[in-house]
């Protein structure tokens, strides 16, 4: 009910009343610096050893510290390359030009008005994380994704490429996908599906596979005598 802000408060209460560490990732430092000193330079490196440039770069945000560590580095390196940032349509908290309010720690103060349900998991909190914030610039180009294109684009990589992942991973490559028919023939294009589909199998990524076999996979079944797994009656 409380939504990301909730969240936020809700570990804060529970670090308190505990005596617990709370990593603070919206805020922390160390969430973008990491990924200035690991992945830009992955990225750069693994490229640099085939002899080829990045010409875009294409990320959402939870946190939005793989944003900002590593758009920080490739810009650093490569100032060529132009950095895209997506977001859920439902929820454009960065193009709607609105700052986040925030307390002393730089945690939200409260819900973002350009907040509203979206079904891309991971991304884009209720409010603009700190880390987040302070990266804003390096992009050259926003982009809203469509409700549902996500989830479409998530089960297109499975049936089509084998390529097992979530919901936020199908909205960065719908993203990458509108960039790829915008670039010049040849540019490189990277991209980053950075969870598994196995963890969304609760979810609406889904639920349009029965629990049950089809009709299409008891054909196959009854296609030999043996182990057929008949639904009951």
């Amino acid at each position: 009910a409380g939504k990301g802000t909730g969240m936020v408060e809700k570990a804060n209460e529970l670090a308190e009343k505990h005596g617990w560490f709370l990593c603070h990732q919206f805020e922390t430092e160390a969430n973008w610096k990491f990924h200035y000193d690991t992945t830009g330079p992955e990225i750069c490196n693994d490229l640099k050893s085939i002899g080829s440039d990045l010409d875009y770069y294409v990320t959402g945000y939870g946190t939005g510290g793989t944003f900002h560590g590593t758009g920080k580095y490739i810009k650093e390196k490569s100032p060529d390359t132009k950095i895209i940032l997506a977001e859920p349509g439902a929820a454009n908290l960065i193009g709607s030009g609105i700052k986040t309010d925030r307390n002393d720690d730089g945690s939200p103060a409260g819900s973002h008005p350009a907040f509203a349900a979206h079904p891309i998991q991971g991304w884009t909190p209720d409010f603009i994380p700190l880390v987040l914030e302070k990266g804003l610039g390096l992009q050259d180009e926003m982009v809203e994704i469509p409700d549902g294109a996500g989830v479409e684009t998530s089960q297109a990589l499975a049936r089509n490429e084998g390529i097992l992942t979530g919901i936020s991973g199908g909205a960065t490559m719908w993203a990458a996908i509108e960039t790829a028919k915008k670039a010049p023939e040849g540019s490189v294009i990277v991209a980053m599906l950075p969870d598994t589909g196995e963890r969304y199998l609760s979810t609406p990524l889904f639920a349009s596979i029965d629990a049950d076999m089809n009709e299409e996979e008891l054909e196959i079944a009854r296609s030999t005598p043996n182990f057929i797994l008949e639904p009951s009656a």
